[in-house]
């Protein structure tokens, strides 16, 4: 309810991959700006273990360590910003940017919201939870979901796709539940920080294949690097 954006559409396998490894090579480039040492950068780390599990070759993975850390090429000028607005239906959209021209990113998202709106800085946000988001596998049938929520430290949790389990956690604490769920019989498949709107808005029919499209278009420019909508289902 209201996680990140994911196209339900099937796009060009290559294609796809290719935008996945750019928004992820970001991500390391921008969190090893303190720091090469995974062991000692959590948020390197994370975002390490998700391109090894987006499958992203080894060599492209370290080359973004070292670009990122300032060993090539280099320093890395990418810089965060946040946009808020709403898609059609006034649906409530926040989207993530990792960009190293602000003006581009800003003219971008000026067109992509013309079907919507686009908002201040606090007019959506207030309606979304800043949370940890932790997608976990038991490793066996003997792991205790609770138990292990309650002695990792997470806040909730509840069932996601297939046997895997999604735990939340307040944002400070996501890499401390990382750690400690493995030691409960939880294998983690991701960790990141994300936006759940406390209000999402139910649609269908024509109505939700219009706010699709406009979330599928925001979602494909090259800057964006994450996707949240107040979209129910």
């Amino acid at each position: 309810m209201g996680a990140q954006w994911k196209t339900k559409h099937k796009m060009d396998a290559a294609a796809s991959k290719g935008r996945i490894f750019t928004k992820l090579a970001k991500e390391i480039m921008v969190a090893a700006r303190n720091g090469a040492d995974p062991d000692m950068n959590s948020k390197l780390r994370s975002a390490i273990d998700a391109a090894k599990k987006a499958s992203m070759p080894k060599d492209t993975l370290e080359r973004a360590i070292k670009k990122g850390a300032g060993l090539l090429d280099g320093p890395v000028n990418y810089e965060s910003v946040t946009y808020e607005g709403f898609a059609p239906h006034q649906v409530p959209v926040i989207v993530e940017c990792l960009t190293d021209n602000k003006n581009r990113s800003a003219q971008s998202m000026r067109l992509l919201f013309r079907k919507g709106q686009l908002a201040t800085s606090g007019a959506v946000s207030w309606d979304f939870k800043h949370l940890g988001q932790i997608e976990a596998t038991p490793t066996s049938d003997d792991a205790d979901l609770e138990l292990a929520a309650i002695e990792a430290g997470a806040q909730d949790f509840e069932a996601g796709e297939g046997n895997d389990v999604v735990f939340l956690t307040e944002p400070t604490d996501l890499d401390a539940v990382s750690k400690a769920l493995p030691e409960f019989g939880y294998e983690v498949q991701s960790a990141k920080l994300v936006y759940r709107a406390n209000n999402p808005v139910e649609l269908s029919g024509d109505a939700l294949a219009e706010v699709e499209a406009f979330l599928d278009a925001i979602d494909n420019d090259d800057d964006v690097q994450n996707v949240y909508a107040g979209l129910a289902g």
